[in-house]
């Protein structure tokens, strides 16, 4: 509008003059007319024009540069069997109602290989056309409803894809490669018939050769790059402030619902785009619940809350599990098992070393927590049913863009420098468990991201208290002292 003014009156008063009158003397007319004539190509998702705090020049997603991309595909296509095509197909939208969408999440290999994290394409990989793209066809309705989204072009200038067309061209290009490939490889859980439908897909699977993607994209993920490596301590961070400030919330606001909300709140504050699963907030008996998500409970004073949290940032997932006291203090009984699932934890962590397996380290784990529970007089069976039913889980699982990372891959596989793993040993007593009286309904777990390193490991998420001191002190300082929260935050970092 104050442009259109200027031109009205420039034939009677000088630009200056009107400048002058419209504007505060501290801001300068060039910066408003570049602002409100520059254009900036809007391609569906953040790009380093559109979202200059988010991405660097050159970065396709947040931290991870083109570079990083092609690499990928070079290195998959290394990886298939020689004249091999791979398709891909994006997560498909899934719907709340009949009109209201849940939040879009993109499928890990799509988004690892593309940086597309929008819906609705295929991409296909192979030697002969190297990564084609084949994207929704422009739609007016949807960009007045929904958005501009990306399309062949911005696969091509963007996404710095060989070869890109709509997707209402898939049915006439996309046979011919099939045709002229010795294996189909595809992504089984995203499977689309936009692609499945075809008559060349359907002949090449009766024929044998189509096979499941998922054993190469993730290998490839398995071994995180430091371009990778950066996201996930960024994540692992925001994860461990944010449920500090929540450990510290519950002392005044012991409530399930509540600390969800919080959790969620802080990650969000902090730059995190989503939480990585819906929080576990388990008070009392709910804990020994696993992975128990009503979170719709009070606290009752003297109980535990076990809280299983993670965020997502820029497509990468931080993981971790804190269980405390919201009143202060751990019961003898409490502070008899946390201190044997601490200890769980402590040890094999410092087995976390190229070579050694998630396997091993569960095995090691099973005798540890078996021979504690024996001596506290809760496992009195020695069978491996009885300790199931107080601890059905792995120590661990691999962790990356999704929370069970690379699911495909052994656990029985030796550990490498850049992998990210879990240990989260735990117990898990119901309320009708026959023990004493005083473990009944108790749930416990402590959860730490780990990558293994040349040397050793480290510890993501190492700065968020576990330690028993740690832990009340921090609860209590606050109401003993009338200490506020951002001085307990100060003190311990």
């Amino acid at each position: 509008m104050a442009i259109r003014c200027l031109r009205v009156l420039q034939g009677n008063v000088s630009t200056r003059k009107v400048a002058a009158r419209l504007f505060p003397t501290s801001h300068d007319l060039n910066a408003y007319t570049s602002y409100t004539t520059e254009r900036t190509i809007d391609v569906g998702q953040p790009t380093p024009l559109s979202h200059p705090h988010l991405l660097a020049q050159g970065e396709i997603t947040s931290g991870m540069k083109s570079g990083e991309y092609i690499s990928r595909r070079k290195r998959l296509l290394e990886l298939l069997p020689e004249k091999s095509l791979a398709i891909i197909a994006s997560a498909p939208v899934k719907m709340m109602t009949d009109v209201v969408p849940y939040s879009f999440r993109q499928d890990a290999d799509y988004l690892y290989i593309t940086g597309c994290s929008q819906p609705g394409g295929v991409a296909v990989l192979s030697e002969d056309c190297g990564l084609c793209m084949f994207m929704p066809d422009p739609d007016p309705h949807d960009a007045v409803w929904q958005g501009q989204a990306a399309g062949a072009e911005a696969a091509v200038n963007f996404f710095k894809a060989e070869k890109a067309y709509p997707l209402s061209k898939m049915h006439k290009i996309l046979p011919e490669m099939i045709g002229r490939a010795t294996q189909v490889f595809h992504n089984v859980k995203t499977a689309s018939p936009s692609y499945m439908e075809l008559e060349a897909f359907h002949q090449a699977s009766h024929n044998d050769q189509v096979k499941d993607l998922a054993r190469y994209t993730h290998e490839l993920r398995w071994i995180k790059s430091s371009s990778e490596l950066k996201l996930m301590r960024e994540s692992a961070s925001i994860a461990c402030q944010s449920l500090l400030q929540t450990m510290l919330f519950s002392r005044t606001y012991p409530e399930e619902s509540i600390l969800s909300a919080k959790v969620e709140f802080e990650c969000k504050m902090r730059g995190a785009q989503r939480m990585a699963f819906n929080p576990v907030v388990g008070g009392g008996a709910n804990g020994s619940i696993i992975h128990y998500s009503r979170n719709d409970q009070k606290i009752k004073a003297g109980k535990l809350v076990l809280m299983d949290i993670g965020c997502e940032f820029h497509g990468y997932l931080s993981d971790l599990t804190r269980t405390w006291p919201p009143c202060g203090n751990f019961s003898s009984a409490q502070e008899m098992l946390y201190s044997l699932i601490l200890e769980t934890n402590k040890e094999c962590m410092k087995l976390c070393k190229p070579g050694a397996s998630i396997r091993q380290i569960h095995n090691y784990s099973v005798q540890m927590l078996r021979r504690g529970l024996k001596e506290l007089g809760i496992l009195k069976d020695g069978s491996s049913y009885a300790y199931h039913q107080l601890n059905p889980t792995s120590i661990g699982h691999y962790l990356g863009m999704d929370v069970h990372d690379s699911a495909v891959i052994s656990n029985d596989r030796p550990l490498e420098p850049g992998v990210v793993i879990t240990i989260e040993p735990g117990v898990y007593i119901p309320s009708n468990y026959d023990a004493p009286d005083r473990f009944l309904g108790i749930g416990i777990r402590i959860e730490d991201e780990v990558l293994i390193t040349e040397t050793g490991h480290e510890v993501l998420t190492g700065s968020m208290p576990k330690e028993i001191s740690h832990i009340t002190s921090l609860l209590n300082l606050g109401h003993n002292k009338g200490t506020e929260a951002p001085e307990l935050k100060a003190a311990f970092s």
